[in-house]
């Protein structure tokens, strides 16, 4: 399969507008007409994830994390941004990333994280805005509906999903009086005419009225079309940022955090927990990668426990006092563990996706350890406790 039907592919799982304003999403490095049979999937882009790419003959690494998140001004091979830039394109690897978009998007990193630690019933911690939407009915005579909704459909109307030219119609019947200066379509001036016609339901995105009017106000064949627009309520999305979940059963916070230990690949950082180890917990918020931005939002929520990575100490310790070192818990992972499960979940996605779509692609997951603490060290169980390495006032220290 082409790259260019690749990418198609990997948008329409993780649509790049769902992405942050701020992120780079998008293919990297690669020509659009090169061929892709194999694919290799990675947290991070960094030269050892492309070497073991290469190594494996991989034509495409996708990638979670950006490798041009800032402005650069050079691709030299002198840094480690252009050798990885210079080995993709020496091995002929095209290299796509997903971030953002893949963060927020059914099936992504954040419901792959709540599926590894065993959540049910997931939504969206932080649900992305819906798209503002209008409901249009108009009314044409019988026999004039399938080229007016043609015309809608072509002004922007009737877009749900995947789907296109959506409309709803149904048969009945109308009535008008033309009245002087009017040139009816149907019946005349000063008579009362009924005339059966079919009514029509469209959606159309809320940016699109005025081309959708106009269009309809071109293809009806009234001089006058009766219409109605009125404005959607928005609706819970089912993308957006995190997710909330509950789990199976109830289980201690020790026992929550154990089971994150098992979910999850193993790190020099391990697993952190603030709160009652014996508290008993259930509903449970994720979010993959750098959490504690959302600290707020889980506080309103009513969850048990947040799991997440890199909390800070001045948001975690507020995030506690504020509520008085209660609810919720907290659980702190790596940030390179809470993204990796979403690999393998991507993998399977994209090879089913090209198999549906005719061709084949072989995907493996790289289970290359890059986050980047690599070693850690704890206190010595004969060493003085912290509080009795303090000098008392007058001794010398």
């Amino acid at each position: 399969m082409r790259l260019a039907e690749i990418v198609r592919i990997l948008e329409r799982r993780y649509p790049p507008e769902l992405a942050e304003s701020w992120d780079a999403v998008g293919l990297v490095v690669g020509d659009p007409d090169q061929e892709v049979s194999r694919v290799m999937l990675a947290v991070d882009p960094v030269e050892a994830t492309v070497q073991g790419a290469l190594d494996w003959g991989a034509d495409l690494l996708v990638s979670h994390h950006p490798l041009l998140l800032r402005p650069v001004h050079s691709i030299a091979a002198t840094g480690a941004k252009g050798r990885v830039i210079h080995a993709l394109m020496r091995g002929g690897c095209a290299l796509y990333t997903a971030h953002t978009n893949a963060d927020a998007a059914r099936g992504g990193v954040a419901e792959a994280l709540a599926r590894a630690v065993g959540l049910t019933g997931t939504r969206p911690l932080v649900p992305a805005p819906t798209p503002a939407l209008d409901a249009l009915v108009t009314y044409v005579p019988v026999g004039g509906a399938a080229g007016l909704v043609e015309a809608l459909a072509a002004a922007g109307a009737g877009a749900l999903g995947d789907y296109s030219s959506c409309a709803w119609t149904v048969d009945g019947s109308g009535q008008f009086l033309p009245g002087l200066g009017a040139h009816p379509t149907v019946g005349e001036v000063g008579e009362l005419t009924h005339v059966s016609e079919t009514r029509i339901e469209m959606v159309l995105p809320r940016g699109r009225r005025d081309d959708v009017v106009r269009a309809l106000r071109a293809a009806h064949p009234y001089e006058e079309p009766a219409f109605t627009l009125a404005e959607m309520a928005p609706t819970a999305s089912p993308t957006g940022a995190g997710r909330i979940g509950d789990l199976p059963e109830p289980l201690t916070l020790e026992a929550f955090a154990r089971r994150v230990v098992d979910a999850l690949p193993a790190t020099a950082q391990g697993v952190r927990v603030s709160g009652d180890l014996g508290a008993p917990v259930r509903t449970v918020a994720v979010c993959g990668g750098s959490g504690d931005s959302f600290l707020s939002v889980v506080r309103g929520s009513g969850v048990d426990v947040y799991l997440t990575a890199d909390l800070r100490h001045h948001p975690t310790s507020e995030a506690r006092e504020a509520v008085r070192n209660a609810r919720p818990y907290l659980v702190d992972v790596a940030h390179w563990a809470s993204e990796w499960p979403w690999l393998r979940h991507a993998a399977a996605a994209l090879e089913a996706d090209v198999a549906a779509a005719g061709a084949g692609v072989r995907t493996r997951v790289s289970t290359l350890v890059t986050d980047p603490w690599t070693a850690r060290f704890d206190r010595s169980p004969t060493a003085a406790a912290p509080h009795a390495a303090l000098s008392s006032p007058g001794e010398r220290p």
